[in-house]
Parts: structure tokens; sequence; C-alpha cells
């Protein structure tokens, strides 16, 4: 059983007791606490979050959802993962765009084990 001390005991509690919003096509509600789906229009409730009291909107998901947010210029800063490792094809986050979009690098880490972290503000137009 996992202590209050414990590292992962306190992961778990943070994320449980943080708010969640599911984005999906397939589901209606959520068994999971503190968490609300939403299939709305994407720009919609992407604003209607933004417009909200709180902190920052962290996203995790998919090469395809975060592709569709940058599509929709729904992102203001970004953190990437460079892994030197090559895994085929794989997924572009940025294959569905219109027109140019740009950045600005803020920080890049690079880790012992060879990642590079890249971290970049939109360049609002």
């Amino acid at each position: 059983m996992n202590k209050p001390d414990d590292p992962e005991y306190l992961f778990a509690k943070k994320m449980i007791e943080t708010p969640k919003i599911v984005f999906t096509k397939t589901l209606n509600k959520s068994e999971w606490i503190n968490t609300e789906v939403s299939n709305g229009d994407l720009r919609a409730e992407i604003s209607r979050i933004k417009d909200q009291q709180g902190r920052d909107i962290i996203v995790y998901g998919g090469a395809s959802f975060d592709s569709s947010l940058i599509k929709e210029k729904l992102i203001d800063e970004s953190y990437l993962f460079i892994n030197p490792v090559a895994a085929g094809t794989g997924m572009s986050i940025f294959k569905d765009l219109n027109d140019i979009q740009k950045f600005t690098l803020i920080e890049s880490i690079e880790f012992d084990c060879g990642i590079v972290l890249l971290h970049y503000e939109t360049t609002k137009n």
C-alpha cells in the first residue's frame, strides 16, 4: 500500500485532484473523478477553457489531437522532446497545417541520455 509520502502516491493524488477534460468523438460522459467530456467544436471549447480562471492548460494527446490544436493556432507554448532514436515513419504533428506558423525558442535542455527538450513560444502574427 502506498504511503502519503511516497512519490507515486503524491503524483496519483495530484492527477486525481486536477480537473481534466477529455476531448473525444466517442464518449458522452466520464466515470473518472474531476473529469468532464468535451465533444463539441475544438476552437470553441479551448477558447471557453482559456477564458476561465486558473493556471496553465497542459495537453497530453496523440499526434492527431496535437496537430488539430496546432492547426487551429490554439497552442501558446510547446515543449518538444527530441529522442535520439529512429522508430519508423511515425506521425507528424505538423502535417495538416494550412499556412506557415513560426515559433520562438525559449529554452533548450540536453539530458545525459541524449534527449533534448525544446521549449518554444508560438509567435503571434
